[in-house]
Order: C-alpha cells, then sequence, then structure tokens
C-alpha cells in the first residue's frame, strides 16, 4: 500500500473516532478505533523512518558509530 492512501486509512479512522464521540458511542468502541489509528500511524511512521535511514542518510562518509547514532536520534525524535 502507498503513503498516500495508508495515510488517507489513518484519516478515515479518525474520522470514524470523531463521529463515535459526537454520537456518545461507548468508550469501548471509541478506544478499539483510536487503537487502529494509532496502529496505521505507527505502521506509516515506521516505512517513513525505513525509507529516510535507507535513502537520506549518508552511510558512504560515516562510521558505523556515527551511523547508529543517527538512527538513535530520529527514533528518540520521532518515537516520544
Amino acid at each position: 500500500m502507498d503513503l498516500t492512501n495508508r495515510t488517507k486509512k489513518v484519516i478515515g479512522q479518525l474520522e470514524s473516532v470523531l463521529r463515535a464521540l459526537g454520537e456518545d458511542d461507548p468508550c469501548a468502541d471509541v478506544l478499539q478505533r483510536l487503537a487502529a489509528a494509532r496502529g496505521g500511524i505507527n505502521s506509516l511512521m515506521a516505512e517513513l523512518m525505513e525509507d529516510h535511514i535507507l535513502n537520506h542518510m549518508p552511510t558512504n562518509s560515516k562510521s558505523a558509530e556515527e551511523a547508529a547514532e543517527d538512527i538513535i536520534q530520529i527514533v528518540r525524535t520521532y518515537l516520544k
């Protein structure tokens, strides 16, 4: 699935949460929808981080330690 479609799916999941809140759906239903949206967001972030690490981090000029530090920084920044 491409990133645009994944993003649209997450948006749809969040819109479903919004509707459920407006309709006073049971909390368990809203939480289940939120969990699905969070899973979609996590999956999307993981794919983007992988692409960034593989395609946008210069590796030729860095030592393994420097590259590891870059990856750690990415994880700390985006997975708080």
